[in-house]
């Protein structure tokens, strides 16, 4: 819908926004109107370069021409029917993910946080079921972040942030350990711990990536405790980090992983993966989702997921992710740049405000965010080019100088 359509004028559609919608989120002072590969557009045309992705979730591009096609078809058959009926492009994208990750069982959902949800839930319940009634709590990092219902905001180790504070006491059964500390994690499995949960690169926490000792330190571990090892990959799966999933880049396996965001090339699909023995805990009636794996989503992510195979997404990640990398070593008032493929952050070193920074790169036609005040996050499409780097780098150093100028 494009606003001339509309008979508003841009602060007319503002005023709709702040009039009558929950606002819980800081506002970019821009209307995206259209989309289309590394770029969005305003209602006058002008185009911005997309180093957000929708929070990592265009990796084959904004509107990419296929996946595109394929709701426009899909709406014309079938959009939504309950999950009873088989229906064929969840079938497909069952068994395509399946095949891709080398998995045996895929649960689909609608979001990154009901994905955690339900891995979650299959392990407390793979715990019970199989040692007792006590077995059922989960360790996961500090620092962490898995969503924001409150089975998945439990298990984010941020306690006292914003995310979690003033909403009661959380969900038990969850303890935290520190991320990338081996003998820390070790240290806090209890009798009662059934299962190790984390992010294989922090994205919300900082973009810290874990590291492969610790990572296969944590399968070790949960080998020898009889533990299950959980991979949230709602951010990193998909292409992102360089390989498909995160994990294969590590060369070590979960025991249930999950994905949203990448999925779907930007329809609201999530899902739990895991092996044939650990998913017979989830029998008839344990779990459902009205909406999870509709056609018209599951139509749509089968798409996605062929641009991101076929093209060679993840390979293009990783070796753009790395150039990024190299690239934000030299922006001013630079601390450190680190990340995986193309899930980067660039850290400041206290002299500029990051948010600030995240401003002065959208008045100058860059889309970045930035994580508390010291940290900007680039998640492009994973389309991007190496020209486009340099472009986006450019704009920041730009960004970067005049916001040090202006708090001289």
């Amino acid at each position: 819908m494009k606003l001339s359509e509309t008979g508003l004028s841009e602060q007319g559609l503002k005023d709709i926004v702040k009039r009558y919608m929950i606002e819980t989120y800081e506002r970019y002072d821009f209307i995206a109107e259209r989309a289309d590969g590394m770029y969005l557009y305003d209602p006058q045309g002008n185009a911005y370069l997309d180093f957000y992705g929708g929070i990592a979730v265009n990796n084959a591009g904004n509107c990419n021409p296929k996946v595109v096609a394929a709701i426009r078809d899909q709406a014309g058959d079938i959009m939504h029917t309950f999950n009873y009926p088989y229906t064929i492009p969840q079938a497909l994208l069952a068994k395509r993910t399946c095949e891709i990750s080398g998995f045996d069982k895929i649960f689909f959902q609608n979001s990154g946080t009901e994905a955690n949800e339900a891995a979650i839930k299959l392990a407390r319940k793979y715990g019970i079921d199989h040692f007792g009634p006590h077995r059922f709590e989960i360790l996961s990092a500090l620092n962490s972040f898995h969503g924001r219902t409150f089975g998945s905001l439990a298990a984010t180790g941020q306690p006292g942030s914003l995310a979690q504070d003033g909403f009661g006491a959380m969900t038990p059964g969850f303890a935290y350990a520190e991320f990338n500390n081996l003998d820390d994690f070790s240290a806090r499995v209890t009798e009662n711990t059934v299962a190790i949960m984390i992010e294989p690169v922090q994205g919300e926490g900082g973009v810290n990536p874990a590291t492969p000792e610790f990572i296969e330190g944590l399968r070790a571990l949960c080998d020898e405790k009889g533990l299950l090892l959980i991979l949230d990959e709602v951010q990193t799966g998909w292409g992102r980090t360089g390989t498909i999933f995160a994990w294969q880049g590590y060369g070590v396996e979960p025991d249930i992983f999950t994905m949203a965001k990448g999925f779907g090339g930007g329809v609201p699909i999530g899902a739990m993966v895991t092996t044939d023995a650990i998913a017979e805990s989830l029998t008839m009636g344990t779990h459902g989702s009205t909406f999870g794996g509709s056609p018209l989503c599951t139509a749509a992510a089968l798409a996605e997921v062929e641009e991101i195979v076929e093209g060679d997404l993840a390979g293009n990640a990783a070796e753009v992710g790395a150039y990024l990398i190299e690239r934000g070593n030299s922006l001013p008032h630079i601390k450190e740049s680190r990340g995986r493929g193309l899930l980067v952050g660039f850290e400041f070193d206290g002299s500029v405000d990051a948010t600030d920074v995240k401003h002065a790169a959208l008045d100058r036609g860059l889309l970045v965010t930035a994580i508390g005040s010291s940290i900007i996050r680039c998640i492009p499409p994973l389309i991007v080019t190496k020209k486009l780097v340099d472009q986006a780098i450019s704009i920041l150093t730009d960004a970067v100088n005049s916001v040090a100028a202006s708090s001289d």
